[in-house]
């Protein structure tokens, strides 16, 4: 086991995300935390999809253009006694890939629902995530100050929509233009209005008192009132989770149940980011901390590579101010500077042969050619196009019959992305030429011959993936239901991980 003081560093550790639809509120939430930590001193608003002020996590330049989220950020702050880090995740669904892998590096959520639209399609997807992991989440109801459901209505929503047991901890004195203030439920104002008197014994009547180890199991989450804009709500949220949240949770790789407070330091890669400095064309590749300290300038085993690594320079993140830090612990995120050594769900540890699972992968729905469109630039784009595909946001096919490549994207504003990056952070430009295709499906087979003669036979649909693997891309559901047919010994796979 580590020594005791290690081991108060990890259970000082909270590590969240935040999570919602898009324009729920959330980056604004993150915004609030950031100033109750000391960690900025003026919030960015993001208000009406136009960013007033640059807000502190969304530092992408697309994302300071749209005021959209479209890649989860990296936040750590003290407060409390404790340290906090924050996941803040894209809401848009194009990116919702990103976001499924962040919920794998965290101990706990908070999901953000708008007061005046209730639960949303985004939100409700995510919550399934949550419950599949078994994540305890707190709910902020937010835009309080603005005419909204009743707060009843969004209990009773909650509840149904994201299937999970609610119990208010703050209530909202006033909604809309009336909203002044919320107030913990366990210290209640001695003066009420009739209204609110008849609120709280509705509460009382109905919802059963916060219980710790119901939420530590997620099978209840606590519920918060507030405006994250007016930062009225935001404390008490801040002060019940750095209370009640999980430190670092047990994580389960594929051989073996990982401890945090084992002494050996184990770790896995839930996200790489190209190009974060536009100046060095850096890519990072952040590591959730498992078990023990990470020490820089220390060899660790890279369990794919089968080969020991140090690194002089892992950095931690507030926003996109990062420094290099000597040590951390699990828990924590650390970014280590990535030359083309790490892919996503690749693990580090002190030497024992470790993988851990459920990292999500997903079988693109949209494709498009990818086209030169300065052939001066063709370095460039090579380059953008190899990092930008190693983020996992978007997969890269050539096709075995033309050479062409091909992108595919869960959904359009990845393309717009991902042409935008090639453009600003590389100085390369493409051009997207239509491409009808259903599904790009990973064959595999015991039967050598069967799978030769598939790929002969097909060979105006194969196409070969960033790793080398042969890729059926099937023009309409048809073909491939025909080719299932026919090829009994072959499987097709709809993800890359298999």
């Amino acid at each position: 086991m580590l020594p005791s003081s290690d081991q108060n560093e990890i259970l000082k550790r909270r590590t969240f995300a935040i999570i919602s639809h898009p324009d729920a509120g959330k980056t604004t939430l993150t915004e609030k935390l950031l100033l109750y930590g000391g960690a900025i001193h003026v919030a960015g608003a993001v208000k009406s999809n136009k960013i007033r002020k640059t807000a502190t996590s969304d530092w992408m330049e697309i994302e300071k253009q749209r005021g959209i989220s479209v890649a989860t950020s990296v936040m750590g702050f003290d407060y409390a006694g404790h340290h906090i880090n924050i996941l803040d995740t894209p809401g848009h669904q194009d990116f919702a890939e990103d976001t499924f892998r962040t919920l794998t590096a965290v101990d706990s959520a908070i999901v953000v629902i708008d007061s005046a639209k209730g639960v949303e399609t985004q939100t409700r997807r995510l919550m399934e995530v949550c419950r599949m992991r078994k994540t305890p989440v707190m709910v902020f109801m937010n835009k309080m100050d603005r005419e909204g459901k009743d707060p009843f209505d969004l209990m009773d929503e909650a509840e149904k929509e994201l299937g999970i047991h609610c119990t208010p901890v703050t209530w909202a004195n006033g909604q809309g233009l009336k909203f002044e203030s919320v107030f913990a439920l366990n210290n209640r104002p001695a003066e009420l209005s009739e209204k609110l008197q008849e609120d709280l014994e509705m509460i009382d009547g109905v919802y059963p008192e916060f219980d710790k180890e119901a939420y530590l199991r997620s099978d209840l989450a606590p519920v918060f009132f507030g405006s994250a804009y007016k930062t009225i709500g935001v404390q008490e949220l801040l002060d019940f989770l750095v209370a009640n949240a999980p430190s670092p949770l047990p994580v389960t790789a594929e051989e073996r149940i990982v401890e945090p407070m084992e002494d050996k330091f184990t770790a896995f890669c839930f996200k790489i980011h190209a190009n974060m400095d536009p100046n060095h064309r850096s890519c990072i590749a952040f590591f959730k901390i498992c078990s023990g300290k990470f020490l820089r300038n220390t060899y660790y085993y890279h369990v794919r590579k089968d080969q020991q690594m140090r690194f002089a320079a892992p950095t931690c993140f507030m926003a996109q101010k990062k420094e290099t830090v000597d040590e951390a612990f699990a828990g924590d995120v650390v970014g280590l500077p990535d030359t083309g050594n790490f892919k996503i769900g690749d693990t580090l540890t002190a030497g024992e042969k470790l993988h851990f699972k459920g990292l999500p992968s997903f079988s693109p729905e949209m494709f498009k050619y990818i086209d030169n469109a300065d052939p001066m630039k063709q370095k460039q784009l090579e380059k953008g196009i190899n990092q930008l595909m190693d983020e996992g946001v978007a997969q890269l096919f050539v096709s075995q019959l033309n050479g062409r490549k091909i992108i595919g994207t869960v959904g359009q504003l990845q393309f717009e992305v991902i042409q935008y990056r090639l453009e600003h952070e590389y100085q390369a430009k493409c051009r997207w030429q239509p491409l009808q295709m259903y599904k790009a499906c990973w064959i595999e087979s015991d039967d050598d011959a069967e799978l030769d003669t598939f790929k002969k036979r097909k060979a105006q649909y194969m196409a070969t993936d960033k790793e080398g693997r042969d890729v059926f891309m099937a023009d309409s559901a048809y073909v491939l239901s025909m080719a299932q047919q026919d090829y009994k010994h072959i499987t097709f796979h709809f993800t890359s991980e298999f």
